[in-house]
């Protein structure tokens, strides 16, 4: 039995690979205008869950203070129930 893959699920998988494993985007852009450049871009970025972000000790900090504000928000509601 051969396995088969449903086109549909192509996006759901591409999503789960990328938040699960990460990708990593570089590149160098040159606008020119007549062999004249003008404007020239560096583009990093980085596309990945929040998990594997830390784990790779990206994002550590704000992943912190996320978590703390929302600790804080929970508590001043099980204070004012």
């Amino acid at each position: 039995m051969k396995p088969t893959k449903h086109e549909e699920h192509a996006v759901v998988d591409l999503v789960d690979v990328l938040l699960r494993e990460g990708a990593v985007l570089r590149a160098d852009v040159v606008v020119t205008v007549a062999d004249v450049p003008l404007v020239g871009i560096n583009l990093h970025a980085v596309v990945a869950g929040m998990a594997t972000m830390t784990d790779y000790g990206m994002l550590e900090d704000l992943d912190e203070r996320v978590r703390s504000r929302a600790r804080n928000e929970g508590d001043r509601q099980t204070d004012t129930e």
